[in-house]
């Protein structure tokens, strides 16, 4: 195996400085640096990670917290996998690889914090966490950099969509259409999941901004984000209010269910029944008709938090939370009364 005494011995400078340039520390001139990674190159050598590891106090793992008992999507879930997969690629580039930490496969009894040590992780990205805030909280009071990309928990670093913005502009998309009477059907929330809950608040704002009420009983609270719930919350909503002519559902997935529902009742979307989903999945586009709908931007999230972790793993303060703004995806699930 080649060494870096090798590599000094071959273009003449100190293993020190070759160390430096291999790990892309210290100050050392361009000409230097080409001709010892040109070296390295030629002599094919492969960096040896425990070694680094000693030197340098630093894994290069970073720790992935993904459960997904509430959504039951996994990957196929178009913001998480989406996110997941710009990290990864991100983080690569840095030198970094992802190791998936689980409290609920091997030892139940073992913490978040548990597996952050057991695997030495230099920092922690949450993209979807098991109810178990107060673990995340202990990670980052262990002094181990932590991020989320979805929960908000108190006194970890967030990037998230612009949920509210984004529920304003459904609103205003259906007023500019003529619609009045509306609905909204909510995902399930929590204090640490507040997506649906803001989303629905941006709606309210938009529907009052332009004098319009939108009553508590025309609001269904699903207490998950499955498919199933929300076709029984339209199925609800409809018939308490049948006077309704547009919903605001919280993702597309229940915005399926809310449609296959309409089939079911015999209503015609858009012509009895307009819908406005969310997520742009990829079953969106192919719905019957394509579903209008918004897009959140994955790889700017992603990007984002690596930013972000990348500035807490040099010990510099980051923001307490950015907002990333979603994408209005018009299609053809809205009728235009006026």
């Amino acid at each position: 195996m080649v060494t870096i005494y090798d590599i000094a011995q071959k273009t003449g400078f100190s293993a020190p400085t070759v160390s430096k340039v291999l790990n892309g520390t210290g100050s050392i001139s361009e000409a230097t640096r080409q001709q010892i990674l040109s070296a390295a190159r030629e002599m094919d050598y492969k960096p040896n990670m425990s070694a680094r590891s000693l030197i340098t106090k630093k894994s290069y793992l970073i720790g992935i917290i993904f459960e997904d008992s509430l959504m039951r999507r996994g990957f196929e879930h178009p913001l998480f996998g989406g996110v997941l997969n710009v990290f990864r690629q991100e983080m690569e580039k840095e030198g970094y690889d992802l190791i998936f930490l689980s409290n609920t496969s091997t030892n139940s009894a073992q913490t978040y914090l548990d597996r952050c040590r057991y695997r030495n992780v230099d920092a922690v990205v949450v993209i979807n966490p098991q109810d178990k805030q107060d673990e995340i909280l202990q990670i980052a009071a262990a002094g181990i950099p932590c991020i989320s990309t979805n929960e908000i928990i108190e006194g970890v670093p967030l990037v998230i969509t612009q949920n509210e913005q984004a529920g304003y502009v459904a609103g205003e998309h259906f007023v500019k259409n003529g619609h009045k009477n509306l609905g909204f059907i909510a995902g399930g929330a929590s204090n640490y999941s507040r997506a649906s809950t803001e989303r629905l608040a941006g709606f309210r704002k938009a529907l009052k901004d332009n004098g319009i009420i939108l009553e508590e009983s025309c609001v269904y609270r699903c207490k998950t984000w499955f498919r199933d719930e929300a076709k029984l919350g339209m199925k609800e909503l409809l018939t308490a209010r049948p006077d309704i002519t547009g919903v605001f559902v919280s993702n597309d997935n229940m915005a399926a269910g809310a449609a296959e529902c309409c089939e079911e009742m015999g209503l015609s979307i858009p012509n009895d029944i307009s819908i406005i989903g969310f997520d742009d999945e990829t079953l969106s586009s192919f719905m019957n008709p394509p579903l209008t709908t918004f897009r959140q931007d994955r790889e700017q999230i992603a990007k984002t938090a690596v930013q972000m972790l990348l500035d807490m793993l040099k010990g510099n303060d980051v923001e307490e939370c950015v907002r990333v703004p979603s994408v209005f995806v018009p299609r053809k699930s809205v009728k235009k009364l006026n």
